[in-house]
């Protein structure tokens, strides 16, 4: 198992939200308290950037170049073939929460969380659906929404809400967008608090741990722990496989730390 460094930034507080385009082999992720939005080429090795000015949060991959960021003034379309920006949209949320995590569902609606902002409190978040100009609110009082895992049949979602330190699953229904709880099926019992996750083609959820310097494997059928890929950083935040299965991996500052990892880091991780 490799791990390279792809990116680094000692001013950066907090790197987030990877998804990778597998179809144009573009990496996007943010910075959310910088307002930035990342491209990265995995052929050329080119990164670019768009500041938004508000915290980002959320990438959804559009067509090649192309992506609406979920910041916390609203929707943007970004065009990176000539790094412009337009406003697209707005959910009716609180002014003090901003979003985070979110994911497509295969119907296209957009799914997000929400946490409080600047301050975190506790059940002020909500998890909204956005499909054709309307919203509404999925699930409620949550804290820091994070992870969101579709099963490849679109019949199940697993959510994360960092400070249960649980995994919950949810009957979805593709058809209205409605879910319904099941129960919690991964309980963490470290040092690590679960962030963002994605799922591999054998059902696996891949977690980033906050505060656990690692991404771990877990069977949310058993509720076991499989395998972990630790790294040099503490606070781990989310993590997107390529079209090679391989992993892209997003971390944050820790002030904690000494001062080669005090920042925000973006890794790549060939697990095949």
């Amino acid at each position: 198992m490799t791990k390279n460094l792809i990116y680094f930034s000692q001013s950066a507080e907090l790197f987030e939200g990877p998804i990778f385009d597998s179809k144009h082999q573009l990496l996007y992720f943010v910075s959310i308290l910088d307002g930035l939005v990342y491209c990265y080429n995995s052929n050329t090795k080119e990164i670019l950037s768009i500041k938004l000015d508000s915290p980002t949060s959320n990438v959804y991959v559009i067509s090649k170049k192309v992506v609406l960021v979920a910041s916390k003034d609203g929707f943007y379309e970004i065009d990176f073939n000539n790094l412009k920006s337009s406003f697209k949209f707005q959910i009716n949320i609180a002014d003090n929460v901003r979003y985070n995590d979110g994911i497509e569902d295969a119907a296209g609606r957009y799914i997000i969380g929400t946490m409080g902002y600047p301050e975190v409190i506790n059940g002020m978040g909500n998890v909204y659906s956005y499909h054709k100009g309307k919203s509404k609110t999925i699930i409620e009082n949550t804290t820091i929404s994070n992870g969101l895992a579709f099963t490849e049949d679109n019949k199940t979602l697993y959510f994360i809400d960092t400070p249960t330190k649980q995994v919950a699953k949810y009957n979805y229904d593709i058809e209205t967008g409605n879910v319904a709880f099941v129960d919690y099926v991964i309980q963490f019992n470290g040092d690590g608090s679960p962030d963002g996750m994605c799922i591999d083609k054998n059902g696996m959820l891949w977690i980033a741990e906050w505060g656990g310097a690692c991404v771990s494997q877990w069977n949310p059928l058993t509720g076991k722990k499989i395998n972990e890929i630790t790294l040099p950083f503490t606070n781990v935040t989310s993590c997107c496989f390529d079209d090679k299965l391989n992993l892209y991996i997003t971390t944050a500052k820790n002030d904690e730390e000494s001062n080669y990892n005090n920042g925000s880091g973006l890794f790549y991780v060939e697990i095949n």
